[in-house]
């Protein structure tokens, strides 16, 4: 399911504690090497609750023609 928005985690000040990949409903956020996260634009639906959750702010919601 793609909708118009998608997640994007600005990997400077991400501190990887997981908190957005576990608030995620629909699971498009992992961890990557490196200790960052990482999110699967196919997967993501732009709800936003990773964004709400960070507690470094790292995370956007932006329209998928901007990321």
């Amino acid at each position: 399911m793609n909708s118009k928005k998608v997640a994007s985690i600005n990997k400077d000040i991400c501190v990887c504690c997981g908190a957005c990949s576990q608030e995620c409903p629909m699971s498009a956020i992992s961890s990557e090497s490196g200790c960052f996260m990482k999110v699967d634009p196919s997967i993501c639906v732009g709800c936003g609750r990773c964004a709400g959750i960070c507690p470094a702010g790292c995370i956007t919601v932006n329209d998928r023609g901007s990321v």
